[in-house]
């Protein structure tokens, strides 16, 4: 299971989703670059903040109610909206990466006698940590 709250309200994700980018951080910047000498200069620090974490559903799995999409939407909108995700046994403060598309929704329709019950999504969410 993955939580999602802002302190007041948590919602309950289905912990199905992929993490493709979990091992892509690096903690370490450097920069390197010569002096009017020839001289190499190499600067390296530990990066303070910023890692992304895209959770990426499908069309067969991952799936969240028009309820949750609404949520999640609702947060997106709050500028600065600070998030507790807990994610395998590990919390994170994130905030939803706008200068990416924060939250990408695809619509999955289950064939039921009220449509309104069967509507699904299946989602790729966009967070960096803070």
């Amino acid at each position: 299971m993955i939580t999602l709250s802002d302190g007041t309200t948590t919602l309950e994700l289905p912990g199905d989703f992929d993490w493709p980018d979990e091992y892509t951080w690096q903690s370490v910047v450097q920069d390197a670059g010569y002096t009017l000498t020839g001289a190499l200069v190499v600067e390296t620090a530990t990066k303070q903040a910023g890692r992304p974490i895209t959770l990426v559903g499908a069309d067969d799995r991952a799936w969240v109610t028009r309820a949750d999409l609404e949520q999640l939407r609702t947060w997106a909108d709050i500028p600065g909206q600070e998030l507790t995700l807990t994610l395998r046994g590990t919390s994170y403060t994130v905030l939803f990466r706008h200068q990416d598309t924060a939250i990408d929704a695809v619509e999955q329709i289950l064939f039921v006698e009220d449509p309104a019950a069967g509507t699904y999504y299946s989602l790729t969410l966009r967070f960096m940590e803070i």
